[in-house]
């Protein structure tokens, strides 16, 4: 697979409407560290008084549906609508349409929280974005003829199915899919995240660090999304069984392998770099987390958590941070406040594995609070980037 370009020059072409609605990772990317911090000050708020206000879903449901379906999807939709422009050197959608596209995302978030809103109206709103995703990127990726790309498009449409999975229990359709549905979109997250990886991280390295060699075995990249599919079937299919624990470990080596094969010691030195390779090995170690607790030795939110507080935590962090910087035409380098953000959410990430312990129950709401610090941090840092023109004038 070829590298996605970040922060190559655009299309040349004067984007229509507003700054704020140049490009999709500008809206999207601003929604999602809001959101980030909004969705996870109410969790906590809701578990420390044990208040739960009329809502379609339940508080855990909830909880674990916004930070995947709300927070997770808004950051795919803003790297997906700008990655898909640079793929096939064609618009996606910008101006009117791609507010509309935005107001829908939001709809899906406020709808569970109307009381009186028929419950089958709450669910056509919130399952309906991932497919109009879908249809817009399918525009451009089609007429390009980028088969290459293609895979966003199954990827989007299962996300749509494990959506309709937790849906579908809530309705009263299915007896006990809501969790399945969750697991299915954390595997299929970290599957889009060891395909994007593969991507852009040996690129991101050997662009930062000049005479970095990254190594890549065309073996052990298929390897590495097989893996994962197999993985996400057979624990879909047999949970906790030894099969899943196997593959579990199996699947760590191959990407710890993976991940040593990019890497240098010279990483830890960009933080732009640094935060994208302690993110895959969270990545890693949320396999080996699993396999512990398919036998026992710890509770299996801990592995859960390592894939969604740490993998994705800080893979959408760091990847927001460094796409608005490239693609606005300012330098590639962390600021001091996000260098803080990003050690917050690695902290969090910590702190939240740990809050499955006996003894430190209570590190739930403070990994909470310190997450949602961390993200507030990007909201604040990146308001004037994601809302102001390029730095170089040029569209985008």
């Amino acid at each position: 697979m070829q590298p996605i370009q970040i922060d190559v020059e655009s299309t040349g072409q004067k984007p229509p409407g507003k700054t704020l609605y140049a490009l999709g990772f500008r809206p999207f990317f601003l929604a999602a560290g809001i959101a980030a911090a909004v969705l996870m000050l109410g969790f906590v708020a809701a578990q420390a008084t044990n208040i739960w206000h009329y809502n379609y879903f339940d508080m855990m449901v909830w909880h674990g549906h916004e930070m995947l379906f709300g927070f997770t999807v808004a950051v795919i939709a803003g790297f997906l609508l700008t990655a898909v422009r640079n793929w096939t050197g064609l618009e996606t959608v910008t101006g009117s349409k791609l507010k509309w596209l935005v107001m829908l995302w939001i709809c899906g978030r406020l709808a569970p929280a109307i009381p009186g809103l028929p419950p089958i109206l709450v669910a056509i709103i919130d399952l309906a974005f991932l497919p109009v995703l879908a249809a817009i990127l399918s525009r451009p990726l089609f007429k390009a003829g980028q088969t290459r790309n293609y895979f966003v498009l199954p990827l989007l449409l299962l996300l749509t199915v494990a959506n309709a999975l937790v849906h579908m229990e809530v309705l009263g359709m299915t007896g006990d899919t809501a969790q399945s549905g969750l697991y299915l979109a954390v595997y299929l997250v970290v599957l889009l995240i060891t395909l994007v990886g593969g991507r852009v991280m040996p690129f991101f390295t050997e662009r930062a660090l000049p005479g970095v060699t990254a190594s890549r075995w065309p073996w052990l990249e298929t390897l590495a999304y097989v893996s994962i599919i197999i993985f996400a079937a057979t624990d879909l299919l047999l949970p906790d069984s030894l099969a899943t624990v196997l593959m579990a470990l199996i699947v760590a080596l191959i990407h710890a392998v993976r991940l040593y094969g990019w890497g240098s010691w010279k990483i830890w030195r960009n933080p732009m770099l640094s935060v994208l390779y302690l993110a895959y090995g969270w990545l890693v170690a949320g396999f080996v987390l699993y396999a512990l607790s398919a036998v026992g030795f710890i509770a299996r939110a801990q592995a859960l958590h390592a894939f969604t507080a740490g993998a994705i935590g800080m893979f959408t962090l760091g990847m927001m941070a460094r796409v608005a910087l490239g693609h606005t035409g300012r330098s590639i380098q962390a600021s001091k406040a996000m260098i803080v953000a990003f050690l917050l959410v690695l902290f969090a990430a910590i702190l939240r594995i740990f809050s499955d312990a006996d003894v430190a129950e209570g590190f739930v709401a403070v990994s909470g609070l310190i997450w949602s610090v961390a993200f507030l941090i990007f909201a604040v840092v990146y308001i004037p980037i994601l809302t102001r023109p390029r730095a170089d004038g040029r569209p985008g």
